[in-house]
């Protein structure tokens, strides 16, 4: 499927070769590699609270965790430069690198543990701390030897503590691996020399680094300094401005998808009136046409789904599937505009208000979606993604891939209106549980639980997407479509 027309911007492409040719004899401070990330233009200087995406990207670069992730999504040393596993899966023990913090206090056990007792504290009260539920405690060993104990397996400790959330900060600041100056909106990142970190020396060091500057844009803007040469990478695309790209004429060899799993879909928000009912939460479920909302986005190789989880995750043991199989799309729409109407025939029902953030992209989605519930009876109003809403839109990533990523993100105390207690008694039963096939199974209860509420509605897997320029080198797609800027500064060997 062709998703992009060939790219016609001679005036574009001229001015990008000569931005090019000046950077080639220009200083070193001008032959930075330039990122732009769609965001707010405040977003990558966000320290406290949930972090947008700009704000991840360089808490990873400049406040690193135990581990990190490269540029494939793989789990690789940081602050710890080697780990061990107990046999049992229940402690996990991290030797430190000989390294020193910012402020020159050396890097010990104590002052780990101290960081990361702080950083997952200040997760309480989130789905992220409900992943990290296992950790029962964190112990600080001889010299520079931490301990993570576990009141029960987490295949997936390592994967989470790389994570930017994780990171390791003493004193308020992090030990690399770049370092963080803000002028305006520009935030630059210089990379740590390795021996200033506690790491062997690298001989060709100043011949590879190069200082990275990062700022945050709106989507047009992002992909219009792309289009001129301005800058090498747009990261951090969602769905709603994926049509830009065609419209702005961005090459398709530019464009790289992420194999990402997570949720992508509405949420109810309450349930009172019509949605107090099950049945009629579900009749809005049974209403959509998820090929429809895949021609309208444009999106070629989109994983749609009925189910709650992305099929695939880890834990599924294939119990639950697809949902209404054997029914056609207009079958499915017959019975919702029966409850529909049955509903209506003794309630006054109000405009269904849906929450979607701005962009083309989301235009389209709301232009599916009214035309799916007129098709059953229901008036629909779009709001904003911030506003009072009765459904609003869930677009998020899976931190790992596995069922229980989305039961804590549909949780009753993440997601009130759209849980089931039902589903977090049976979760809690399976993170305890140490029979696989046992654990797999409760997992699998939950999710029917949770499909059985109504309370999300799936559309399938989310959408993210960057443009990379041809000589930009650091990059590469992974499932978790956090991509590490590091990679980016250094010249390859």
């Amino acid at each position: 499927m062709s998703i992009h027309p060939p790219f016609r911007a001679p005036l574009a492409l001229l001015a990008g070769l000569a931005l090019a040719t000046l950077a080639a004899c220009s200083s070193d401070d001008d032959k930075a590699v330039d990122v732009a990330v769609i965001g707010d233009p405040g977003a990558p200087f966000v320290t406290a609270g949930r972090l947008p995406f700009a704000a991840e990207l360089v808490r990873a670069a400049t406040v690193e965790g135990l581990v990190a992730l490269d540029e494939e999504g793989r789990v690789v040393p940081a602050v710890a430069d080697r780990w061990i596993v107990t046999d049992d899966g229940m402690s996990y023990i991290f030797r430190l690198r000989d390294g020193t913090w910012p402020d020159g206090s050396p890097i010990t056990g104590e002052t780990a543990r101290a960081a990361l007792v702080q950083a997952i504290g200040a997760l309480r009260g989130r789905a992220f701390g409900d992943d990290l539920a296992a950790i029962e405690e964190v112990r600080a060993m001889a010299g520079r030897v931490v301990e993570i104990r576990l009141s029960q397996q987490s295949p997936d400790l390592l994967q989470l503590l790389a994570q930017p959330e994780l990171g390791l900060a003493w004193r308020g600041r992090g030990a690399g691996p770049m370092q963080l100056a803000r002028k305006k909106g520009v935030a630059t990142l210089s990379p740590i020399p390795p021996e200033d970190r506690g790491l062997p020396q690298q001989a060709d060091w100043q011949e590879r680094r190069r200082k990275l500057r990062l700022v945050a844009l709106p989507a047009q803007q992002a992909i219009d300094r792309f289009n001129t040469g301005e800058v090498d990478f747009v990261l951090g695309g969602q769905f709603q401005d994926f049509p830009r790209l065609d419209a702005s004429g961005v090459a398709r060899g530019a464009l790289r998808f992420d194999p990402v799993s997570g949720l992508f879909g509405l949420a109810i928000e309450h349930r009172d009136g019509f949605f107090d009912l099950p049945e009629n939460r579900e009749a809005l479920a049974m209403a959509i046409d998820r090929d429809g909302i895949a021609t309208a986005l444009g999106v070629g190789g989109w994983l749609q789904t009925t189910r709650i989880v992305n099929p695939g995750s880890g834990d599924d043991n294939g119990s639950v599937g697809e949902r209404w199989q054997g029914r056609s799309q207009a079958d499915r729409r017959a019975e919702a505009a029966a409850r529909v109407a049955r509903w209506k025939a003794a309630h006054k029902l109000t405009p269904l208000r849906i929450a979607l953030p701005a962009g083309p992209g989301a235009d389209a989605l709301f232009r599916r979606l009214s035309a799916d519930y007129t098709a059953i009876g229901l008036e629909v109003q779009r709001v904003r993604l911030a506003a009072e809403a009765d459904l609003r839109l869930v677009d998020s990533v899976a931190r790992y891939a596995r069922i229980g990523w989305y039961l804590n993100q549909l949780s009753c105390q993440v997601a009130p209106a759209a849980c089931n207690p039902a589903a977090d008694r049976l979760a809690i039963q399976a993170r305890s549980e140490p029979d696989p096939a046992k654990r797999n199974d409760l997992y699998a209860q939950a999710e029917a639980q949770l499909t059985m509420a109504n309370g999300y509605i799936p559309f399938g897997a989310p959408i993210r997407w960057s443009v990379v320029s041809g000589n930009a080198t650091g990059f590469m797609v992974n499932r978790r479509a956090l991509h590490p800027l590091m990679p980016m500064a250094m010249r390859p060997k």
